[in-house]
């Protein structure tokens, strides 16, 4: 017979053989792939952002029902060479991040600095191209005044640029940390918590490209 206990969490833990009688039950150490990665305000901010960006994703689609035709030919305006670029910088450095913390846990803390580093460069490009991509627009004449596709276009591009320089900040915060000798096998809930975040930004850009580049 067996019995089934619930850890701190309130996950459940693997079930406890009961013991003969006469002899102690066995014990078990606490399961590490339990934990909860990062940390519990990370998890809200997340799930704040995601809340943030179904409202504009419903601006996006409520605008899309009634202007069909001006989100038809929309894309075909902007620079989708841009949105790949992009695409690519944001995936790799979310990759780069993973990296990061599978290097920690490891306690090869020189790679996973290196990683880190590897992670702040590529993800810097984000903010460059999208800069060079909203000149790009302008000299094409895509402004506010160019219509309800490129509004709505610029509505949700930089709210998604504001959050991801959260997300490089964090990069740095995190680097330095590095550099400094924080961070550890047995401490490394701050990379993990950076890693989550940038995956979320990742995937809402992800989002933004299929409507806006690819409309799909």
């Amino acid at each position: 017979m067996t019995t089934c206990t619930l850890s701190p969490d309130g996950l459940a833990a693997p079930p406890m053989p009961l013991a003969p009688p006469g002899q102690e039950p066995p014990t078990y150490a606490p399961l590490r792939d339990m934990q909860r990665p990062g940390y519990k305000a990370m998890w809200i901010g997340i799930c704040l952002e995601c809340l943030e960006f179904t409202v504009f994703f419903a601006v996006y689609f409520t605008a899309r029902w009634h202007y069909p035709q001006a989100f038809q030919e929309g894309p075909t305006r902007l620079s989708t060479l841009s949105g790949l670029c992009i695409t690519l910088a944001m995936v790799s450095s979310g990759f780069m991040l993973t990296r990061v913390v599978h290097h920690l846990e490891a306690g090869r803390r020189q790679r996973a600095t290196a990683w880190m580093a590897a992670a702040l460069a590529t993800g810097l490009l984000y903010p460059v191209l999208k800069i060079f991509e909203w000149q790009w627009n302008l000299a094409q004449g895509l402004d506010a005044s160019a219509g309800i596709f490129v509004v709505v276009y610029y509505y949700l591009t930089i709210n998604h640029f504001i959050h991801a320089c959260w997300g490089l900040m964090g990069m740095a915060w995190v680097l330095v940390g590095l550099c400094a000798g924080g961070y550890g096998a047995d401490d490394c809930r701050g990379p993990q918590a950076l890693a989550i975040y940038w995956h979320a930004t990742d995937l809402v850009w992800l989002m933004i490209f299929a409507l806006f580049y690819a409309f799909v």
